[in-house]
């Protein structure tokens, strides 16, 4: 699978408007989605799903996110969602996995409870910010486990959290989506009221409890949240770029060597955050475990880049003149996406 060829990125690119007016992705971008596989990307291949290499993966998401921000971020929430399925017992993740335009979204605030009954759990509670709702199969969460109404604890004392995968049939999706950017991203609230799940739609997501033999789940779940979060911040700031040096030296604006420097600088962490992210591959796909200092390598790497996109962003923004500040204007959108996706917090130092 290529990162993304021109006929693809033709095909986002043409609709990106009419999808942030819309408030969702369009119809073809949806389409394109699913006849790619890319919501699947991450998923076992033995499930079903594409099991890329991580670093193939996150070009991908970066590539995507260059053509259209609302894109690349339910590319990237969604198909981390489906990295969860190799973590799932075998049988599950191939349901899940083998549905129709399977698209997985959620949110990881332990906000609801799973009370247990039986040889399943009955979940009841709401959760923000699930990019990629409208289109969603499933549900990823995070609840506190119940017992007769009171929570269980672990060995801390603290009340013991579990995720589970819940189809999108037993969700009420609540439309609440109304920041400024990221219109397209459909990340909307959801709730359930005290439906059941078996036991099996529960899972733990750490290396030793993959279900799925391969590297890629064996890679930390905080790395990777890391690296694909910053790619895609990254190939919104490139896209921004792009349309600021047009307006730059559209105006004559003396500026361009300052765009000069900040485009440096961000190709410069671009291209250290992608050598991290390989030497980090490279090393669980030998068999080894990440150990502490790699760890927090990949997470400098990935900061990095962030704060390359951040100044570079902040920075030139101003030399854009009025043009930039007209919402219908593209760099308009790619601003307002770039500054509503880097609120993320993983994406804080």
């Amino acid at each position: 699978m290529l990162p993304l060829n021109t006929r693809d990125a033709d095909r986002i690119r043409r609709h990106v408007a009419a999808a942030d007016a819309a408030r969702f992705l369009h119809p073809v971008q949806r389409a394109l989605l699913h006849s790619r596989g890319w919501l699947s990307m991450l998923a076992p291949r033995a499930a079903g799903g594409a099991e890329l290499p991580l670093p193939q993966a996150v070009r991908l998401e970066e590539a995507v996110a260059a053509v259209d921000g609302s894109m690349g971020w339910v590319l990237t929430l969604c198909a981390g969602a489906g990295w969860f399925a190799g973590f799932l017992p075998p049988h599950v993740a191939r349901d899940i996995i083998g549905t129709r335009r399977v698209c997985v979204g959620g949110s990881g605030a332990p906000t609801g409870v799973a009370e247990e009954e039986g040889d399943g759990y009955r979940i009841t509670g709401a959760w923000d910010f699930a990019s990629g709702a409208p289109m969603a199969t499933h549900f990823t969460l995070n609840a506190v486990l119940q017992r007769a109404g009171q929570p269980l604890l672990d060995a801390q004392g603290a009340p013991r959290v579990r995720a589970f995968i819940v189809p999108a049939a037993q969700v009420q999706m609540l439309p609440s989506w109304q920041c400024m950017g990221m219109r397209a991203s459909g990340t909307h609230r959801y709730r359930i009221d005290a439906q059941w799940v078996h036991a099996d739609h529960g899972f733990t997501i750490s290396p030793d409890a993959a279900t799925a033999p391969g590297p890629l789940y064996r890679y930390p779940f905080y790395s990777l949240a890391d690296v694909t979060l910053s790619a895609s911040i990254a190939g919104m700031a490139s896209h921004f770029l792009q349309l600021a040096r047009e307006q730059i030296v559209r105006r004559k604006r003396h500026e361009v060597s300052l765009l000069d420097t900040h485009a440096q600088a961000l190709a410069d962490a671009r291209i250290h955050f992608f050598a991290m992210l390989d030497s980090s591959w490279a090393q669980v796909e030998s068999g080894k475990t990440l150990d502490a200092a790699t760890i927090a390598a990949v997470r400098a790497a990935s900061l990095g880049l962030v704060g390359a996109a951040r100044a570079a962003v902040n920075t030139l923004y101003p030399y854009c003149g009025l043009w930039a500040a007209e919402e219908a204007s593209p760099l308009n959108q790619v601003w307002r996406d770039f500054h509503t996706a880097a609120q993320h917090p993983l994406l804080l130092p």
